[in-house]
């Protein structure tokens, strides 16, 4: 009975600092941190909805200042809470939560060191990794390429979570806003988490678009040139509603 109630007691007092600890790191966080994780739940709990992930495959991440709140690693997204933010430094330091990080933190950290990126998404969509295995670019079946940067590349096969497959996204993403993982899905990142879902969710379309195309008895479908999809480029600088004044 003595030793039940110690254990009992020991339980108590690991669960009463993990919640000092949590409480501690949203106060230093603060109304904006505690946002950008309700958002960035949000937004992984809709990749899973949308069919681009399945379990706990894929990530999300969205700077705040010089921290990055991202999901952390094996945990569903339907069981994530505001206790529950993970934020690490630039470096890769943890400086919030105690869940241990996305295994692509690497990935992560790097695209937001070397771009303007504030929103990353990653998802191991079906289409978009079927395509991955069998082009090096995605080919131009539709102007919605223009929105992504222009024609999207396929990161050549590594690891996940290593330095190498970090470098081969970055390589792929040189004045795109989204790119394919070979054998693995995809990454988008953008100004928001709305943005770059929005981008990925683009991306999926466009790779399913052309794995339909290309498996019509019709022959080879057309593509557009990129003098057309540059065309489409510049029209899409005026695209959507002003700023509101």
């Amino acid at each position: 009975m003595v030793e039940q109630r110690r254990e009992r007691e020991r339980r108590q007092g690991e669960r009463r600092r993990g919640k000092g600890k949590r409480q501690e790191d949203r106060a230093v966080g603060g109304d904006e941190v505690d946002r950008a994780w309700d958002a960035l739940v949000a937004t992984a709990r809709r990749t899973v909805a949308d069919g681009l992930v399945v379990g706990t495959s894929g990530n999300v991440s969205v700077r705040v200042g010089d921290t990055v709140l991202v999901t952390p690693t094996g945990v569903p997204y339907d069981r994530l809470g505001p206790d529950d933010a993970v934020g690490v430094g630039l470096d890769g330091r943890q400086v919030l939560g105690t869940l241990r990080p996305t295994s692509e933190l690497p990935m992560h950290l790097a695209v937001y060191r070397d771009t303007g990126a504030r929103a990353i998404v990653h998802t191991h969509a079906v289409h978009s990794t079927a395509v991955s295995t069998l082009v090096r670019e995605l080919p131009l079946i539709h102007y919605m390429a223009a929105a992504l940067g222009g024609p999207v590349r396929v990161a050549p096969y590594a690891t996940y979570g290593t330095a190498e497959l970090a470098g081969n996204v970055l390589r792929a993403l040189a004045g795109r806003t989204a790119c394919l993982l070979q054998n693995h899905g995809t990454l988008a990142h953008g100004d928001t988490l709305d943005q770059a879902y929005d981008r990925t969710a683009q991306l999926e379309w466009m790779c399913r678009l052309w794995l339909i195309a290309t498996a019509s008895p019709a022959g080879p479908p057309s593509l557009l040139t990129p003098s057309q999809l540059d065309e489409v480029t510049a029209g899409l600088r005026n695209y959507g509603q002003p700023d509101a004044p």
